[in-house]
């Protein structure tokens, strides 16, 4: 079984080494910096190769052998390279955080017999599998929460925060505006608005505020409430939200001292070096999905809480397990035909699809990531 992994960068290199472990697996990685792929290369069994994937005709070259793909590139350029893998008739598992609407590449996939899982992370991903399960089990489903972020375990003046994924995806969450649902309708807010304080075990307060988090659930379930919101230490949004609202992440250029800058560009070039995670700096991730609903009259609330932490033994990051484990799991799902739908796959269904929640807990065991369910019924039934 070859399967290509586009994308090299903390949470490709984790997707690597962990399918990288499996018998019969011949696993490949592909990025433009040699560096990332010379470390990955170094430690493990997986074969580099180095190349652009924004050139014209690259994604179908590298691909064009393998059985199934891993899109694991920066959101800016997710939805062009996930149309080039399902042109090329490959199945593929997708963790880039792109803007488009997905199901725009329905027909395409299902012409071509591909099943092209999307947004299959820890959120989008996780929190996603979460609904689709949990809406299985109600009759009916009245709201769904997300509360989610990865954050580093010290916090540090100014940001007390480090990037855990790709910085420019950071970027996108703090300025595309956030989409959720009141009664049944859609209703858009900025990003890092409503913010609250929730207190979590183990973490004490954390902030939270909205971002365009629900993205493919908004039109797969019937909820009439929906919402994610992301969580940061307190303090960071408020700063956050200075930057953003002072012109720090626009995309026009303006002139500076003669020569035309955009903002954002400078902005990414000077936040991105300190929000980098240093050598072994240990981080977390920490989520709350709370769904409530109806079954048999009777009213539910399922709380659903991760808390995981960098492992030191493998020196991987937190997000890069709860994000990169996830796909490799699905990917896995996927070979073994577990998972068998084709077109666009939206993560909801994997969770609505019968064995394939169960599979991911085991796996997560495995791997030593701890997802809890907590069941308890609540008054006014109908």
């Amino acid at each position: 079984m070859q399967i290509t992994i586009l994308g090299a960068g903390m949470i490709g290199s984790a997707i690597a080494k962990d399918l990288a472990q499996e018998a019969g697996f011949r696993v490949t990685a592909v990025d433009l910096n040699e560096q990332a792929l010379a470390k990955l290369e170094a430690g493990t069994p997986v074969k580099g190769i180095r190349a652009d994937l924004q050139e014209e005709g690259s994604v179908s070259s590298v691909v064009a052998d393998c059985d199934l793909v891993i899109c694991a590139v920066p959101g800016f350029m997710g939805f062009e390279t996930l149309k080039s893998i399902i042109e090329a008739g490959k199945n593929v598992v997708d963790i880039s955080f792109f803007g488009e609407d997905a199901f725009l590449l329905d027909e395409l996939a299902k012409s071509k017999g591909v099943t092209a899982v999307v947004d299959c992370g820890v959120a989008p991903g996780l929190c996603n599998i979460i609904a689709g399960y949990a809406y299985g089990l109600l009759d009916q489903t009245d709201s769904y929460v997300c509360y989610v972020g990865g954050l580093p375990q010290v916090r540090q003046w100014p940001f007390e925060y480090k990037a855990v994924f790709s910085p420019c995806d950071v970027l996108e969450e703090y300025t595309r505006p956030a989409r959720f649902t009141e009664y049944g309708k859609e209703v858009v807010r900025s990003a890092l608005s409503d913010g609250e304080l929730i207190t979590f075990p183990e973490l004490g307060t954390l902030e939270a505020f909205n971002t365009d988090g629900l993205r493919t659930l908004r039109r797969t379930l019937d909820i009439p409430f929906m919402r994610e919101k992301t969580l940061r230490y307190p303090g960071h949004a408020n700063l956050v939200l200075v930057f953003r609202e002072s012109g720090f992440f626009n995309t026009n250029p303006i002139e500076v001292e003669g020569q035309m800058v955009r903002p954002i560009a400078l902005t990414s070039k000077l936040l991105f070096d300190q929000w980098r995670l240093n050598e072994r700096e240990a981080d977390l991730t920490v989520m709350q999905v709370v769904i409530e609903g109806q079954k048999q009259g009777r009213r539910f609330r399922h709380n659903y809480y991760l808390l995981d932490k960098y492992d030191e033994e493998t020196q991987t990051t937190s997000m890069a397990r709860t994000t990169g484990y996830t796909c490799a799991i699905v990917a896995r799902q996927v070979i073994n035909g577990l998972l068998t739908r084709k077109g666009i796959c939206a993560p909801e269904f994997i969770g609505r699809t019968k064995g394939c929640y169960e599979n991911l807990l085991g796996e997560y065991a495995k791997r030593n990531i701890r997802l809890t369910e907590t069941i308890t019924e609540q008054a006014g039934g109908a």
